[in-house]
């Protein structure tokens, strides 16, 4: 599996959405756009990293940035994540994985001592052409947000 670095195209997505909807990257060309890749809803670093970014979405707006979260949880699960913390971006759903691999956020993980394959939480900057300015992998939220969003007004 590839990874995506800097300079390289963004691959598109069509996932299944929040809110009964279709989430897809091309549909966003003219705008930056912020994917970030988290293992599951309604987790606690999954919790913090979503409600970071949409505290954070007037800040994001102003530079003209969309936020899209992506796990492979299905739309049901999105919809109450969604209503429980007011989040305001759109939720994909890759319930089959094939975003998760075109980003190269599927990935083996360890826990205890065992090895299971997960996601990898990992942020993408997109710019106004499709292309991957910015790339965050093995995220730690505390202060991410905030680098995110420097990174996009620099842009």
């Amino acid at each position: 599996m590839a990874q995506l670095e800097i300079g390289d195209k963004a691959p598109d997505f069509v996932l299944p959405g929040d809110g009964g909807t279709n989430v897809k990257l091309s549909a966003l060309k003219g705008r930056k756009v912020v994917v970030y890749f988290y293992p599951k809803d309604d987790t606690s670093g999954c919790t913090k990293e979503a409600c970071g970014f949409n505290d954070a979405l007037p800040d994001f707006g102003q530079v003209a940035a969309e936020i899209v979260g992506i796990s492979r949880d299905p739309v049901a699960s999105h919809d109450k994540f969604v209503r429980k913390y007011g989040l305001r971006f759109r939720l994909g759903a890759d319930l089959d994985g094939k975003a998760c691999e075109a980003y190269g956020t599927w990935v083996e993980k360890s826990m205890y001592g065992r090895t299971y394959m997960g996601i990898e939480r990992a942020t993408f900057l997109i710019d106004e052409k499709g292309i991957v300015r910015g790339v965050w992998r093995k995220v730690k939220v505390p202060g991410h947000v905030e680098e995110v969003l420097a990174a996009a007004k620099a842009l």
